[in-house]
Parts: C-alpha cells; structure tokens; sequence
C-alpha cells in the first residue's frame, strides 16, 4: 500500500466546516456606515471580516454568522480607519513644574507615566502615532513594550531624541544654570556641523528609531529668546537628510519660521510641523517638493490660552506661546486653500493626552470639510509614514485597525470625541 506523505495527513485534519471547527472562525463587524477612507468611498451597510490581524473581506450586506464566529454590531455607528496622530509625545503632558520635573524624574518614572498616556490615546481611537522627540529613548521603549503586548498603546513610530543644534530648541540643557549646561553633542541630540549630523542620525539609528525629528527653528515651549530663528545651516540639514534616507527614515521638521522652514523643504524632509510663518512662497515650495504639513492647531491654541496665566511660563517663553500659538490655526487654512498636503498631528503632551480628537474641531472651524479631516487622520498619516499598503483605510488584505463612533461624524464633528469602539490589529480594546 502507498504511504500517504505525513504533510497531507496534517493538511487534512483541518478540512472541515466552520460550523465544527474553529481554524476559520472569523469577526464580522456589521457597520451602518464605513468612512473607507479609500478613494473616498463611504459605504452603507455592510459586513468588515476580520481575520486574526487583518481585513479578509469588506461585504456587502450583513453577513450571517458561523457558529464559531463573532459578531459586533455597529448598525448605528460609523465605521473608519484606525486614526492616526503624526505628532505625539508619550514621555510628557506640559504643566508648570515640566521644567524642574528631570530633576526629580528618573527614566523609569518617564517611562511608566508615559504607559498611562499611551492607553489614553489608544482608548480615544487612536492606533497608531509618530512620537516626535523625547530623552532616554522612552518612546522606543514604549514601542516594544507595546508591540509585545505588555502595556496597552497605539502602534508607535518613534523618532527617538530630537536633533538640534547647539542651544536650539531641542538643546536638552537651554536654561540651565552655566555650571550645569555642559556641551552636549550627537549622542545627546545636538550637533554642528555636517560630521556631527551625520552621527546624530546614525545614533538615533543604532538606539532603535524608526524615523528622524529636527528642529529647524526656534520653538514656544523652550527656554530661549526666538520662537522662530533658522537654526540649521543648508549643510547641515543636506546631511541629516542624505543620511537618513541611507538608513531609510524619514524626516520630521519642527519649524515655526519661514526661512528654516524653507532651508528644510529644500534639503528634501518629509514633514513640516506647526509651520506658523510659512508664506505662499513656502506653500508653492511644499506643493513642488511633496512635502507634508502637519499642522498641531491644538498645541498652539493650549499655548495661547495658557498664556494668559501669570507665572505659567517662565519670561521667556511666554511671549512666544501669546503670538505664535494662535496663529498657527489660520495658517492651517491658508494651507488647505493652497493644496498643501496635509497630515493630521496635535503635538499631544503640551496639551493633555487623550483629547487628540479636538484637533478635528479646529480642523473643520478652519475650513476643512469633516470627511477630509478624517482622510488626514487615515490614509495621509499612513502615506506620510509610508505605509498605506498596510494601514490608513478598510480594505481586504490591510490590517485590521478600526474604530467607531455612534452617529455620523460627517454631519457633527464632534462625535469624533466619542470613540466607542477601538480595535487594533484585530483585537478590540474598547467596545
């Protein structure tokens, strides 16, 4: 008698019927309404199957149930993409005390207030963030603990500690007493000089980041006089971005003024973020070279606000939170009108995490129609991460990030704050 092979025995024993065997048991979502978020389609009534961690299938129609199946019904809801916030920072939420708070936090302290902020975001509908700039590499830590399922978070794409030049605003020791201040250099984020670009980049690299953040200009929040000066040569930022597309990473840009914003479009980075002086001038240049805006309205409306508390900031960040912030809104819709490609990003943890989703608001206040403000928070994150062949809308063969909110947020944007259901990869961490 011939033998059968060993490797058909195995296959066979899984031929059976979804009815008696649980090998292909599958979720079915019955949605009211889904934002695709894929060429722009919204479709009505229909069945989202979900296989382990992906989209198998996207059904007209509510599908009926094997015995082994289940069935989440969201008849009543909208159905879209797991959002994403292109602009994150899990290892601080802003308050006074931020500024002496390194002397009294250790990493581990950073690290585990950071988890705590991480399953707020997730909870509120958000599965996947850029975290743009930290110290101790918190936000890699946090990525692994994460994707290995010891805490709940978002999919995080980290960037690690953010390079600035020496006394810029992601210099790590502005403010500090001369005694203390040192001469930080690449390993810490700081450098000058092409040389020294190059290894900063390299050591973001060698620490686990997934991408590259710069600050190309002077900030609000930093202990400094200029919220806006250029502060990056044309050398310096060709070799931060020649290197990093050597090692394959992108390249965020922290820029308020025009002229670092503009020496950054030209070396060829990815994102602007906060952008509040570009000018027509720099839109044309963003349009030409495909450079993504990232807008944080939200942070510079916190800033604005907080402004008005006396001793909330120290001098000399005040006056830069009381005129940059507020115009960073108008800016967004200057933006809009002139075809920048815009990604949806808040800068959360100036403001407190979990109310990413306000964002939209001001979004939609500046002149954005709803459904394209949710497309920046899908399928234009996941073009800017480079990604979109994974991530960023509800198609069959994509993971399965998927979140819901009762109602239509089309018709009132606000129920994007509302978020009732989140799941991840195909497993549902709100319902």
């Amino acid at each position: 008698m011939k033998k059968t092979p060993i490797a058909i025995l195995l296959s066979t024993a899984f031929i059976c019927s979804s009815a008696i065997c649980s090998v292909n048991a599958a979720t079915l979502i019955h949605a009211g309404k889904i934002i695709t978020a894929e060429n722009g389609k919204i479709l009505t009534d229909h069945t989202i199957v979900v296989e382990q961690d992906k989209i198998s299938a996207l059904e007209a129609g509510f599908r009926q149930a094997n015995a082994d199946d289940t069935v989440i019904d969201l008849k009543q809801h909208t159905v879209m993409p797991g959002l994403m916030d292109m602009h994150t920072h899990f290892y601080t939420q802003f308050s006074p005390s931020v500024y002496s708070e390194g002397f009294t936090m250790n990493e581990a302290d950073y690290a585990l207030r950071g988890a705590t902020f991480a399953e707020k975001t997730l909870m509120a509908g958000f599965t996947t963030v850029r975290e743009l700039g930290d110290n101790n590499q918190i936000s890699v830590a946090l990525k692994k603990a994460i994707a290995k399922g010891y805490i709940k978070g978002p999919r995080i794409y980290a960037a690690g500690k953010s390079i600035a030049t020496t006394g810029g605003h992601a210099d790590p020791t502005n403010g500090l007493a001369y005694a203390l201040m040192a001469d930080p250099g690449p390993k810490e984020g700081v450098i000058n000089g092409p040389d020294d670009a190059r290894k900063a980049v390299r050591q973001r690299y060698k620490e686990g980041s997934d991408l590259i953040k710069i600050t190309a200009t002077g900030g609000v929040l930093s202990v400094a006089k200029s919220g806006s000066n250029p502060q990056f040569t044309d050398e310096e930022l060709a070799a931060i971005v020649s290197t990093a597309k050597d090692y394959g990473m992108k390249v965020a840009v922290h820029a308020h003024g025009k002229e670092g914003m503009e020496r950054a479009i030209r070396a060829g980075v990815d994102s602007i973020e906060h952008g509040t002086y570009m000018d027509k001038n720099t839109m044309s240049m963003m349009r030409k070279q495909g450079t993504y805006f990232v807008p944080t309205i939200s942070a510079g409306k916190w800033a604005e606000e907080k402004s008005h508390i006396a001793g909330f900031f120290p001098d000399l960040v005040r006056p830069k939170a009381a005129t940059i912030g507020g115009k960073i809104q108008q800016t967004f819709a200057e933006a809009y009108k002139a075809g920048v490609k815009i990604a949806f990003g808040t800068d959360a943890g100036v403001y407190e995490h979990g109310n990413n989703w306000r964002e939209f608001i001001y979004m939609t206040e500046a002149g954005m129609p709803a459904l394209e403000a949710i497309h920046s928070a899908t399928i234009e994150g996941a073009r800017l991460l480079g990604v979109a062949d994974e991530l960023g809308s509800i198609k069959a063969g994509k993971l399965a990030d998927i979140v819901a909110v009762q109602g239509d947020p089309l018709q009132d944007i606000n129920l994007m704050g509302q978020i009732s259901f989140v799941m991840k990869a195909g497993q549902i961490f709100r319902q």
